[in-house]
């Protein structure tokens, strides 16, 4: 969004949040980003960013329809999801997609094959699926789940369904893997764990229920260091702190200061994995930048 708003200049159009972060969407909103909720609010001719949880064909139609200049910001990983959908879809299989219902990636995958895909909300969800065709069957999932209940919904699903195929590689981002087997190893050692992250962001309420899961007493999700309450830290000697994957790492250091004034001062980091993966600008954007070079 920075680059767009450098090359194109403001107002640019975001349909949905670009990323689940309130810290991130207010610093966009403050350089000219204008958030949108549907296409049909954006005016015809402008500029529209589609935001990284992926949109469904039928978006892009509609964009299309009215003359707008799109920025797919879909995360490759979500790409690779609704390319898995696609591909299943035109073999003919029910897909089951594991996620949560009303989640915009949900949509947008979901939106790829809408006759062949069924959505499996959760363990509680797994006894009302109905197949047409148990022989070919496979599961996909949202990219930002508990990856311990992914595995759970897929082993009572395949308890119903034996031919259940798996995709063929792992759906579940590697940011919200990685950042949940840090928390695992945090919850064990920590009284309480804090999770920077906002109300909406998937993966950040994940860490708090797998931090609960795995020793901590307590966890709580915070978008900032103002919203820490100094109760949660009486008679707590041990404080765990992770963020969700689009948190600002500043956001991280102002609730590491404020733990710090509180005399947790004394800070061990936990390194699951070295995370390097760096993914290339939207292709629209690039030509574009490219044209002005």
């Amino acid at each position: 969004m920075e680059k767009a708003l450098e090359q194109y200049g403001a107002p640019i159009y975001v349909r949905k949040q670009i990323v689940h972060n309130t810290h991130v969407v207010r610093t966009l909103e403050a350089r000219g980003a204008i958030f949108v909720e549907e296409t049909e609010e954006v005016p015809e001719g402008a500029i529209v960013v589609f935001s990284a949880h992926g949109v469904s064909p039928a978006v892009h139609q509609e964009a299309a329809q009215r003359g707008l200049r799109t920025i797919d910001a879909t995360c490759p990983l979500v790409t690779k999801v609704h390319n898995e959908a696609k591909r299943f879809a035109s073999q003919d299989y029910d897909i089951l997609l594991i996620g949560h219902e009303g989640h915009e990636e949900v949509e947008g995958t979901a939106g790829e094959a809408p006759d062949h895909i069924q959505l499996v909300d959760g363990l509680d969800s797994v006894a009302a699926v109905q197949v047409k065709d148990p022989s070919r069957l496979v599961w996909l999932s949202q990219t930002t789940l508990s990856v311990d209940e992914t595995v759970e919904t897929v082993t009572r699903l395949k308890e119903r369904f034996p031919n259940l195929i798996d995709p063929p590689s792992d759906d579940i981002c590697y940011a919200t893997q990685n950042r949940q087997v840090a928390v695992k190893e945090i919850a064990a050692q920590a009284q309480l764990v804090i999770v920077v992250g906002s109300e909406n962001s998937s993966n950040s309420k994940r860490l708090v229920e797998v931090a609960v899961d795995h020793g901590a007493d307590a966890s709580y999700l915070v978008d900032d260091a103002s919203l820490i309450k100094d109760e949660w830290l009486d008679g707590v000697t041990t404080v765990g702190v992770t963020s969700g994957a689009s948190v600002p790492d500043e956001l991280v250091s102002e609730v590491l200061a404020r733990l710090a004034a509180h005399g947790f001062d004394d800070v061990e980091e936990v390194e699951s994995v070295e995370e390097n993966v760096r993914f290339a600008l939207p292709h629209e954007l690039r030509k574009d930048l490219r044209a002005t070079v």
